[in-house]
């Protein structure tokens, strides 16, 4: 009796031939689109933490890394950069904002702010450094569930602190990975 292929098995196995031969994303889009309407195999990933958005590491290879966000109501990412690579975010549950900015670097760090949209589940956003920073939340004060698919794994990332108005490095962590939860952050 063969066992049946879960649909994020496939999606993993199908993003390794996607990533290495779409170089425009069309495929990689398509697929993510097509899982967040139809898979609800990743909630076994979505952990929420009460005080910030999580990130769960589903899968790391060398041509990806594939993350399910949790946005509890009112939490939100900074604005960040992604270190160069590509990143298309599929909404699996919920609503979330993305608001769009042109950051200046330089001795006075400018922020100019873009287009805002929702993106609701089963919609795919995609953005690359080219296009601009951004940041994410989670939309209408109700939590939401991302998933994001980055072309290389992100180890850090630039984040703008509007505060202070500079730009620093943020080293990224994963609130679980493989679906086990990790120790506490210090």
């Amino acid at each position: 009796m063969a066992m049946t292929q879960q649909p994020l098995d496939r999606l993993l196995h199908d993003l390794d031939s996607a990533l290495s031969e779409d170089a425009h994303g069309t495929r990689v889009a398509k697929l993510l689109e097509s899982y967040a309407r139809e898979a609800a195999d990743w909630r076994r990933f979505a952990f929420f933490e009460a005080t910030y958005y999580s990130r769960n590491l589903v899968r790391q290879t060398d041509l990806f890394e594939l993350i399910v966000l949790c946005w509890g109501p009112g939490q939100r990412s900074p604005i960040h950069d992604h270190a160069g690579q590509r990143c298309w975010m599929a909404v699996l549950d919920g609503e979330v904002r993305e608001s769009m900015f042109r950051v200046a670097a330089g001795e006075h760090t400018g922020l100019a702010t873009g287009p805002v949209r929702t993106v609701g589940r089963g919609q795919v956003a995609f953005v690359v450094d080219d296009l601009g920073w951004h940041r994410i939340e989670s939309h209408n004060h109700a939590p939401a569930v991302t998933l994001h698919l980055y072309s290389r794994p992100i180890r850090e990332c630039s984040v703008f602190d509007e505060d202070r108005g500079v730009i620093t490095r943020k080293k990224l962590s994963y609130h679980s990975i493989g679906g086990v939860v990790q120790s506490l952050r210090v």
